[in-house]
Protein backbone atom coordinates (compact mmCIF):
# COMPACT_ATOMS: atom_id res chain seq x y z
CA UNK A 1 0.00 0.00 0.00
CA UNK A 2 1.19 3.50 -0.86
CA UNK A 3 0.66 5.86 2.07
CA UNK A 4 -0.66 9.45 1.92
CA UNK A 5 2.80 11.05 2.24
CA UNK A 6 4.25 8.96 -0.59
CA UNK A 7 1.17 9.62 -2.71
CA UNK A 8 1.59 13.37 -2.10
CA UNK A 9 5.22 13.21 -3.21
CA UNK A 10 4.26 11.30 -6.36
CA UNK A 11 1.56 13.86 -7.15
CA UNK A 12 4.17 16.61 -6.91
CA UNK A 13 5.40 15.38 -10.28
CA UNK A 14 2.21 16.91 -11.72
CA UNK A 15 2.99 20.36 -10.29
CA UNK A 16 3.11 23.34 -12.61
CA UNK A 17 5.92 25.91 -12.74
CA UNK A 18 5.99 28.39 -9.88
CA UNK A 19 3.85 31.35 -10.96
CA UNK A 20 2.81 34.68 -9.48
CA UNK A 21 -0.86 35.64 -9.61
CA UNK A 22 -2.00 39.26 -9.33
CA UNK A 23 -5.56 40.54 -9.01
CA UNK A 24 -7.50 43.71 -8.31
CA UNK A 25 -11.07 44.61 -7.42
CA UNK A 26 -12.73 47.64 -5.88
CA UNK A 27 -9.45 49.39 -5.17
CA UNK A 28 -7.93 46.33 -3.47
CA UNK A 29 -5.06 44.37 -4.98
CA UNK A 30 -3.05 41.31 -4.13
CA UNK A 31 -0.25 39.09 -5.32
CA UNK A 32 0.36 35.45 -4.49
CA UNK A 33 2.42 32.40 -5.50
CA UNK A 34 1.06 29.05 -6.68
CA UNK A 35 2.30 25.93 -8.45
CA UNK A 36 -1.08 24.74 -9.72
CA UNK A 37 -1.58 26.29 -13.16
CA UNK A 38 -1.82 24.49 -16.50
CA UNK A 39 -2.42 25.14 -20.19
CA UNK A 40 -6.10 24.39 -20.83
CA UNK A 41 -6.44 24.62 -24.62
CA UNK A 42 -4.78 22.74 -27.47
CA UNK A 43 -5.98 25.35 -30.00
CA UNK A 44 -3.35 28.08 -30.67
CA UNK A 45 -6.03 30.63 -31.57
CA UNK A 46 -7.87 30.06 -28.27
CA UNK A 47 -5.14 30.47 -25.60
CA UNK A 48 -6.56 29.36 -22.28
CA UNK A 49 -5.25 28.31 -18.87
CA UNK A 50 -6.59 26.93 -15.61
CA UNK A 51 -5.40 27.36 -12.05
CA UNK A 52 -6.45 26.36 -8.55
CA UNK A 53 -6.69 29.13 -5.93
CA UNK A 54 -7.33 28.17 -2.30
CA UNK A 55 -10.29 29.89 -0.71
CA UNK A 56 -8.30 31.06 2.32
CA UNK A 57 -6.18 33.31 0.06
CA UNK A 58 -7.44 36.90 -0.32
CA UNK A 59 -6.65 36.66 -4.04
CA UNK A 60 -9.41 34.08 -4.38
CA UNK A 61 -12.16 36.55 -3.54
CA UNK A 62 -10.62 39.32 -5.67
CA UNK A 63 -10.50 37.02 -8.70
CA UNK A 64 -13.99 35.66 -8.02
CA UNK A 65 -15.43 39.18 -7.79
CA UNK A 66 -13.54 40.78 -10.68
CA UNK A 67 -13.40 37.83 -13.08
CA UNK A 68 -9.84 38.67 -14.12
CA UNK A 69 -6.24 38.03 -13.10
CA UNK A 70 -2.67 38.05 -14.39
CA UNK A 71 -0.53 34.93 -14.30
CA UNK A 72 3.25 35.41 -14.42
CA UNK A 73 5.82 32.77 -15.24
CA UNK A 74 8.82 33.49 -13.02
CA UNK A 75 12.55 33.20 -13.64
CA UNK A 76 14.96 31.05 -11.66
CA UNK A 77 16.53 34.18 -10.14
CA UNK A 78 13.27 35.45 -8.60
CA UNK A 79 13.41 33.77 -5.18
CA UNK A 80 13.09 37.15 -3.45
CA UNK A 81 9.81 37.85 -5.27
CA UNK A 82 8.44 34.46 -4.21
CA UNK A 83 9.18 35.34 -0.60
CA UNK A 84 7.59 38.80 -0.98
CA UNK A 85 4.35 37.46 -2.42
CA UNK A 86 4.16 33.97 -0.96
CA UNK A 87 5.38 34.17 2.63
CA UNK A 88 3.16 36.97 3.98
CA UNK A 89 -0.55 37.78 4.07
CA UNK A 90 -2.11 40.83 2.43
CA UNK A 91 -3.46 41.91 5.83
CA UNK A 92 0.11 42.22 7.12
CA UNK A 93 1.20 44.65 4.40
CA UNK A 94 0.63 45.66 0.79
CA UNK A 95 2.58 42.88 -0.90
CA UNK A 96 2.92 44.82 -4.15
CA UNK A 97 4.10 48.09 -2.56
CA UNK A 98 7.78 47.31 -3.13
CA UNK A 99 7.36 45.21 -6.27
CA UNK A 100 7.69 47.15 -9.56
CA UNK A 101 4.49 46.75 -11.56
CA UNK A 102 2.12 48.57 -13.90
CA UNK A 103 -1.62 48.35 -14.69
CA UNK A 104 -2.50 45.76 -17.31
CA UNK A 105 -5.04 46.20 -20.09
CA UNK A 106 -7.68 44.37 -17.99
CA UNK A 107 -6.91 46.44 -14.91
CA UNK A 108 -5.00 43.93 -12.76
CA UNK A 109 -1.33 44.61 -11.90
CA UNK A 110 1.37 43.30 -14.24
CA UNK A 111 4.77 42.65 -12.63
CA UNK A 112 7.64 44.39 -14.43
CA UNK A 113 10.00 41.50 -13.72
CA UNK A 114 8.95 38.03 -14.89
CA UNK A 115 9.67 35.52 -17.65
CA UNK A 116 6.26 36.14 -19.23
CA UNK A 117 2.79 37.29 -18.20
CA UNK A 118 -0.75 36.40 -19.28
CA UNK A 119 -3.70 38.72 -18.64
CA UNK A 120 -6.79 36.55 -18.31
CA UNK A 121 -10.55 36.86 -18.06
CA UNK A 122 -12.39 34.10 -16.17
CA UNK A 123 -14.76 32.15 -18.43
CA UNK A 124 -15.66 29.31 -16.06
CA UNK A 125 -14.99 28.07 -12.55
CA UNK A 126 -15.34 24.83 -10.60
CA UNK A 127 -15.57 24.44 -6.84
CA UNK A 128 -13.10 21.86 -5.48
CA UNK A 129 -13.89 22.24 -1.79
CA UNK A 130 -10.71 23.86 -0.52
CA UNK A 131 -10.13 25.86 -3.70
CA UNK A 132 -11.71 27.10 -6.89
CA UNK A 133 -10.44 26.08 -10.31
CA UNK A 134 -10.59 29.17 -12.50
CA UNK A 135 -10.56 28.76 -16.28
CA UNK A 136 -9.21 31.87 -17.97
CA UNK A 137 -9.08 33.07 -21.55
CA UNK A 138 -5.72 34.72 -22.24
CA UNK A 139 -6.41 38.19 -23.63
CA UNK A 140 -2.96 39.80 -23.43
CA UNK A 141 0.55 38.34 -23.38
CA UNK A 142 3.88 39.99 -22.67
CA UNK A 143 7.16 39.79 -20.80
CA UNK A 144 6.54 42.18 -17.92
CA UNK A 145 8.29 45.43 -18.75
CA UNK A 146 10.73 43.69 -21.13
CA UNK A 147 10.46 43.16 -24.87
CA UNK A 148 11.54 39.51 -24.82
CA UNK A 149 11.74 36.67 -22.27
CA UNK A 150 14.93 36.39 -20.22
CA UNK A 151 16.46 33.62 -18.13
CA UNK A 152 14.94 30.22 -17.36
CA UNK A 153 11.47 29.41 -16.03
CA UNK A 154 11.27 28.63 -12.30
CA UNK A 155 9.88 25.13 -11.81
CA UNK A 156 8.50 23.85 -8.51
CA UNK A 157 11.24 21.22 -8.37
CA UNK A 158 13.93 23.88 -8.88
CA UNK A 159 12.40 26.02 -6.13
CA UNK A 160 12.27 23.17 -3.61
CA UNK A 161 15.83 22.11 -4.42
CA UNK A 162 17.25 25.61 -4.13
CA UNK A 163 15.16 27.38 -1.50
CA UNK A 164 17.50 29.29 0.85
CA UNK A 165 18.10 27.30 4.01
CA UNK A 166 17.00 30.19 6.24
CA UNK A 167 13.58 30.21 4.55
CA UNK A 168 12.88 26.49 4.79
CA UNK A 169 11.27 26.48 8.25
CA UNK A 170 8.89 29.29 7.24
CA UNK A 171 8.06 27.48 4.01
CA UNK A 172 7.24 24.23 5.82
CA UNK A 173 5.23 26.06 8.50
CA UNK A 174 3.10 27.87 5.91
CA UNK A 175 2.65 24.68 3.92
CA UNK A 176 1.38 22.87 7.03
CA UNK A 177 -1.09 25.71 7.76
CA UNK A 178 -2.40 25.55 4.18
CA UNK A 179 -2.76 21.78 4.34
CA UNK A 180 -4.69 21.97 7.61
CA UNK A 181 -7.03 24.63 6.22
CA UNK A 182 -7.49 22.60 3.05
CA UNK A 183 -8.38 19.48 5.02
CA UNK A 184 -11.30 21.27 6.67
CA UNK A 185 -12.73 22.43 3.33
CA UNK A 186 -11.82 19.71 0.87
CA UNK A 187 -14.92 17.53 1.16
CA UNK A 188 -17.40 20.41 1.01
CA UNK A 189 -17.74 20.68 -2.77
CA UNK A 190 -20.59 22.84 -4.04
CA UNK A 191 -22.08 23.06 -7.56
CA UNK A 192 -21.09 26.30 -9.26
CA UNK A 193 -22.20 27.99 -12.47
CA UNK A 194 -19.97 30.89 -13.50
CA UNK A 195 -21.88 34.03 -14.49
CA UNK A 196 -22.90 33.83 -18.11
CA UNK A 197 -22.30 30.08 -18.36
CA UNK A 198 -25.47 27.99 -18.43
CA UNK A 199 -28.81 28.64 -16.71
CA UNK A 200 -29.13 28.76 -12.94
CA UNK A 201 -32.80 27.77 -13.21
CA UNK A 202 -34.63 25.33 -15.48
CA UNK A 203 -37.40 27.49 -17.05
CA UNK A 204 -39.53 24.44 -17.89
CA UNK A 205 -39.64 22.93 -14.42
CA UNK A 206 -38.85 25.94 -12.29
CA UNK A 207 -36.31 23.79 -10.45
CA UNK A 208 -33.16 25.50 -9.33
CA UNK A 209 -29.88 24.33 -10.74
CA UNK A 210 -26.38 24.91 -9.41
CA UNK A 211 -25.67 28.18 -7.64
CA UNK A 212 -24.61 30.93 -10.03
CA UNK A 213 -21.57 33.01 -9.17
CA UNK A 214 -22.51 36.61 -8.33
Amino acid sequence: MVGPDDTYQLLRNLTSPVVAITSEHGGQRDGMIIDSAIRASIVPTIPRLAMFIHKFNDSHDLIFASGRFVLHLLRQDQFALIRQLGFVHRRERDKLAEVPHHPGRLGAPVLDECYAHFECRVVNAMDTGSSTCFLGDVEEVGYGAAATPRGEVMTAAYFRANIPAEWRDDYLRLLAIAQTSGLELSRNIQPLVWRGVGPARDPASGARGPVEAP
